[in-house]
């Protein structure tokens, strides 16, 4: 899922041209905002990639492109079965891989016979796209696609000119009969020295598809919209901001975290059951992606009949279970009352609304206040980013009674789209979120406790 070297290189000639120029538009700017689209993503936190093709019958992670068509024949497809799962799982969002590295295209495309079309799965008359994009909407997904640009079928790869005509034309289709994409992955694996056009694919998307948010590495700094997280552990292991700059050219883009639901396998593999990951995993993996910031992208892998297991579809839901569990233990919806409107709307369970720190302030608090002690072990903090992300430093902090003074038990310095901050459990009836340093008054969409350690709690 990475971008290999060859791929980064091939962004950097592509893009060159024009990156002086653009850099200096994005420093003039001043202080960057993202896009309504990609708030709007960065609201859907948690999403899921399905990768199901030749290789689900085949017992492999990377087809070559010699498998022959008729090898994909699900007897039991039921992409309901798939999305229910999903949405039992906390996820909003799917990314289905309709065509991964070996070309193999699972939507009856006009640009080679390399499909479903050729298989004898409904007799060649399926649309797996479509079934996918339709079962996504009935149980309330959103739903994106993902068109490997590497391609080790088609003979027109060999001919950048001729392949990229083959590569936008497979785009459109995709971008023009599954109605609005949320986003679109352009992986970086594989390229053997081709260089692609990608202002071209960027512009035959925007096109038809102005507000799908583009997903790819760093390299594609002028165009994507996302960025990769630079593993596959799902895990983010740095300051999250959500302002890169490449090169000197500032862009707003959010960290989407990949990993899948079985251990190191994207597709689906038989006499496999060790490599499904814990419940712990799961939230531990949440609370490293979600919790520092970042869009959580699980990978799921229905098997050969065409539904994912049934161990997978348990462990969805108990993941989307646990999930719910604790959000329903938010200690600060139970504080006695703030001293202010604005400190209430950072404390109403809401995330629609927010606290406003006094304009032009670098420094500000929100105070929790019980009638009796409580004990918590973790905090959740919402940044509001409409307006750029501001906080740089901050503090989880209690009054501690012995010592009259207020007590750090969790430090940072990015907040982001979600903070989650985990502690040693501890008790007291005043906990505040001290905002110590930002470049423009904080705008704090919710201030949450918990404690997650209590038995039942996960």
């Amino acid at each position: 899922m990475k971008l290999s070297t060859s791929i980064a290189r091939s962004i950097l000639l592509a893009l060159a041209a024009t990156a002086g120029h653009d850099a200096f538009a994005q420093d003039a700017a001043g202080d960057l905002r993202p896009a309504p689209y990609q708030v709007a993503w960065q609201d859907l936190e948690f999403g899921v990639i399905i990768h199901f093709s030749t290789n689900t019958f085949l017992n492999q992670e990377w087809g070559d492109g010699t498998a022959s068509p008729s090898t994909f024949n699900p007897t039991q497809f039921d992409p309901e079965q798939w999305m229910k799962a999903v949405r039992d799982s906390g996820a909003r969002y799917v990314v289905l891989v309709a065509k991964h590295h070996d070309g193999f295209c699972l939507w009856p495309t006009e640009q080679t016979n390399y499909s479903i079309k050729s298989s004898p799965w409904k007799s060649g008359k399926g649309d797996l796209v479509g079934d996918v994009a339709r079962a996504a909407r009935k149980y309330g997904l959103k739903f994106g696609v993902y068109l490997s640009p590497w391609d080790r079928h088609e003979p027109k790869y060999k001919d950048s000119t001729e392949y990229d005509k083959y590569y936008n034309a497979e785009l459109e289709e995709l971008a023009t009969r599954y109605g609005d994409l949320v986003e679109f992955w352009l992986d970086g694996a594989g390229s053997a020295g081709h260089v692609y056009n990608f202002p071209k694919i960027i512009e035959t998307l925007r096109t038809y598809q102005p507000n799908t948010v583009v997903f790819a590495d760093t390299g594609l700094f002028e165009y994507g919209d996302a960025r990769w997280v630079g593993n596959e552990a799902g895990i983010v292991d740095y300051e999250n901001w959500n302002v890169i700059d490449r090169h000197g050219y500032r862009r707003w883009r959010p960290v989407e975290a990949d990993t899948p639901l079985r251990d190191k396998h994207w597709f689906w593999h038989p006499n496999d059951e060790a490599s499904l990951k814990s419940l712990y995993t799961l939230l531990d993996t949440y609370d490293k992606t979600v919790g520092r910031g970042a869009q959580l992208m699980l990978g799921l892998a229905p098997d050969n009949r065409g539904l994912l297991p049934d161990s997978d579809v348990k462990r969805l839901q108990e993941f989307g279970s646990a999930l719910k569990k604790r959000e329903e233990g938010n200690l600060a919806m139970y504080h006695l009352p703030p001293s202010s409107q604005e400190v209430a709307a950072a404390l109403d369970g809401n995330s629609d609304t927010f606290s406003s720190a006094p304009a032009g302030s670098h420094h500000s608090d929100i105070e929790v206040q019980f009638d009796h002690p409580v004990t918590l072990d973790h905090a959740l903090t919402m940044e509001r980013l409409n307006n750029g992300q501001h906080i740089q430093k901050y503090a989880i902090e209690i009054w501690s009674e012995p010592d009259q003074k207020w007590k750090a038990i969790a430090e940072g310095q990015a907040i982001g789209h979600k903070k989650i901050d985990a502690f040693a459990p501890v008790t007291a009836k005043r906990v505040r979120l001290n905002i110590l340093s930002s470049t423009e008054a904080a705008e704090i969409r919710e201030f949450q406790l918990y404690n997650w350690s209590q038995p039942g709690s996960h």
